[in-house]
C-alpha cells in the first residue's frame, strides 16, 4: 500500500490532478484505491463521481457533530477519534468498484480542524483492506501539515501555479514537512494548467525538488468541471489527462 498526497494553493488544480490520477490508476488496473478528501471544499467526490449524501453517507465533520453535539458526548477519559473510529469506517466509507471514498467535510463547530483531522488519522491508522493506494486531497493552507493526517507517505505531490506565492508554499511546505517529522520518499513538483511552460526549469531550481512537468490547460476538464461530470469518465483524448499520465508513468510503471 502506497499513500500519496498532493498539495497546492486554492485554485492551482490539485484536486482535478487527483481525480485524473484516479482514473489513471484504475486504467493501470492498480485498483483497490482509497481516495481521502481533506479539503473542506468538498470538489473531490463530485470529480470522481461520487454523491456522499444520496449514497447514505456522512463525512467525519458530520460524525462528529452528531456524537459530541447532537448526542451530548464528552471527549473526557477518551480520545474522541478512538470512540469515533469504527462510526467512521462504517457510515462515513463510501464503497465503490474501484475505490472507496472518505472525506473530512466542512467544519462542523467553531474552532480549528483539529478533531476531525486527528479522527482521520486515527481512521487512517487502522486501514486493514488490501488498497493498492491510498491518494489524499490536502487544503490549500499549510496549516493542516502540523496535524500531520499521514505521518508516513511515499510521495507527495505540490501543485503550483503562476505567481511567487506558489514558488514560497512549495519552499515553506518541503520545510514544514520536514520539521513536524513527516517522513517520506519523494517530494514532486508540478505546474497547475495556467503554469507557463517556461518556468519548468526555474521550478526545479528555486525549489531544489524534482519537476515532473505541467498538467496541459484543457477545455474539455474544464466543461466536465463545471457541469459536474466526473473526470474519470472524461474521454482519454483528454490533453489534461495525457498530460498527467505521461506524469505518472515516469513514477509509477517504471
Amino acid at each position: 500500500m502506497k499513500t500519496f498526497v498532493t498539495m497546492g494553493r486554492g485554485g492551482a488544480g490539485k484536486t482535478s490532478f487527483v481525480a485524473l490520477m484516479t482514473k489513471f490508476l484504475i486504467a493501470s488496473a492498480k485498483t483497490p484505491l482509497l481516495l481521502v478528501d481533506a479539503d473542506p471544499d468538498q470538489n473531490l467526490a463530485e470529480m470522481t463521481g461520487i454523491d456522499i449524501q444520496s449514497e447514505g453517507k456522512n463525512t467525519i465533520a458530520e460524525l462528529l457533530s452528531e456524537t459530541f453535539i447532537s448526542r451530548g458526548g464528552t471527549t473526557v477519559g477518551i480520545a474522541p477519534s478512538a470512540r469515533i473510529e469504527n462510526t467512521i469506517w462504517e457510515r462515513g466509507l463510501y464503497e465503490g468498484e474501484y475505490f472507496d471514498f472518505l472525506s473530512v467535510g466542512t467544519k462542523w463547530i467553531e474552532g480549528c480542524y483539529c478533531l476531525p483531522d486527528a479522527a482521520l488519522k486515527k481512521a487512517l491508522g487502522t486501514i486493514t483492506r488490501n488498497y493498492q493506494f491510498i491518494l489524499i486531497d490536502s487544503p490549500g493552507g499549510l496549516e493542516h501539515l502540523n496535524r500531520k493526517i499521514a505521518s508516513s507517505v511515499d510521495m507527495i505531490f505540490d501543485i503550483m501555479g503562476p505567481s511567487s506565492k506558489s514558488f514560497q508554499h512549495v519552499k515553506r511546505a518541503h520545510r514544514i514537512i520536514r520539521e513536524v517529522g513527516i517522513t517520506f520518499d519523494q517530494f514532486y513538483v508540478i505546474g497547475g494548467y495556467a503554469f507557463p511552460d517556461e518556468l519548468g526549469e526555474r521550478a526545479a531550481t528555486e525549489t531544489g525538488l524534482p519537476y515532473l512537468g505541467k498538467i496541459a490547460n484543457d477545455d474539455m476538464v474544464a466543461e466536465y468541471v463545471l457541469s459536474g461530470r466526473s473526470l474519470i469518465n472524461i474521454p482519454d483524448t483528454s490533453l489534461a489527462y495525457q498530460s498527467v499520465t505521461k506524469i505518472l508513468d515516469r513514477i509509477i510503471n517504471d
